[in-house]
């Protein structure tokens, strides 16, 4: 057969997957991913994962996310399986990875087959001792998958092209089968490599559907949006910017921490205001679209949201709410006041 197109590694900054070539690793995983119901990919990019997120976007079927941290990535991809059966994110080696891990741990937790892949060393400097960047300093490339073992199912560390297609197609059902995250590590340097095992169109796979709790999916949903509509990141706004979301953002601005001032006061419990909705405005920079205000009575917050929902319903937008320090709840009050006395204990006799 004829191999046709780059690798990925060149100055183009993509690939170019001739159908009449064998099949490559890289392709061979997306693909699977595709079978599998993956639509969207939620990635950071690194220098250990470039060649294989190139292969990634190659996929027709394929959508790659960029995210602003891997941690940001992870949730995402939490979120993904939540809604659809399996979610995909992909990051760089070690220090992606261990980024990333706390979001994973908690899809393990939920019972959610998230397919963490993670760009990994050159399958060369496995065993030479060489002590790479982006890692803890120790010629032990180990740590990352050690840390893996305790939060993913199975975990693959792809070195070599032999035994990759076996690898690959294992972690991704068993994960399915499972319902847990799985771990995969490709070396860096193979995903432009075609392999026979690696063919054109990989024998589908044939698991048994799971049947989904659609009223627990609904109220599922639903506190996940209540709970996103209040913490969201400058960061995920500029994602959702540049992806087109049309969501109404809150901010609820009360100068500080009122929870922890009803337990214990101190100037730690003041933060230093921002423009919040001039930042959101920098973020945007004129080149999406969104819309802002800041609002400080009820007769403003309607009429804001009736704007939102309304002429500005086509756009992502963000409403700053002020509000005072003080104005919490009396269940609040006491509570506050039960934590501060537990917490205060002088402690036990010897």
């Amino acid at each position: 057969m004829e191999s046709g197109g780059s690798n990925g590694s060149g100055g183009s900054g993509g690939v170019d997957l001739d159908r009449r070539s064998p099949g490559t690793l890289g392709r061979h995983l997306a693909r699977r991913l595709v079978q599998v119901g993956v639509r969207d990919v939620f990635a950071v990019p690194g220098d250990f994962n470039l060649t294989l997120l190139d292969h990634l976007i190659a996929e027709p079927e394929l959508n790659l996310v960029g995210c602003c941290n891997e941690l940001n990535a992870g949730y995402a991809a939490d979120g993904y399986a939540r809604a659809g059966g399996v979610g995909a994110c992909a990051v760089t080696f070690t220090v992606g990875g261990l980024s990333i891990i706390n979001a994973i741990a908690g899809s393990y937790g939920e019972n959610l087959p998230v397919i963490c892949i993670v760009g990994g060393p050159n399958s060369n400097d496995y065993g030479t001792n060489r002590i790479l960047h982006h890692t803890i300093g120790l010629p032990d490339f180990s740590q990352e998958l050690r840390c893996f073992q305790t939060v993913t199912c199975y975990q693959a560390v792809v070195n070599n092209l032999d035994d990759a297609h076996e690898m690959i197609d294992t972690a991704i059902s068993t994960g399915l089968k499972e319902s847990k995250p799985v771990y995969i590590s490709i070396s860096c340097n193979l995903p432009g490599i075609p392999h026979p095992t690696f063919a054109m169109e990989p024998v589908p796979y044939f698991l048994a559907p799971k049947v989904s709790n659609q009223l627990g999916l609904e109220a599922a949903v639903e506190a996940a949006a209540e709970f996103l509509n209040r913490a969201v990141t400058a960061q995920d706004v500029s994602t959702m910017i540049r992806h087109g979301q049309r969501s109404i953002i809150f901010l609820i601005n009360n100068g500080g921490y009122t929870i922890e001032v009803e337990i214990h006061d101190g100037p730690y419990n003041v933060i230093k205001n921002w423009n919040y909705t001039g930042l959101v405005d920098a973020i945007n920079n004129s080149e999406g679209r969104c819309w802002t205000c800041r609002v400080s009575t009820e007769e403003d917050l309607e009429e804001a949201i009736s704007k939102a929902t309304g002429e500005k319903k086509d756009r992502l937008c963000f409403i700053e709410v002020i509000v005072h320090k003080d104005d919490t709840s009396k269940e609040l009050l006491e509570w506050g006041s039960r934590v501060s006395s537990a917490n205060s204990r002088p402690p036990n006799p010897r």
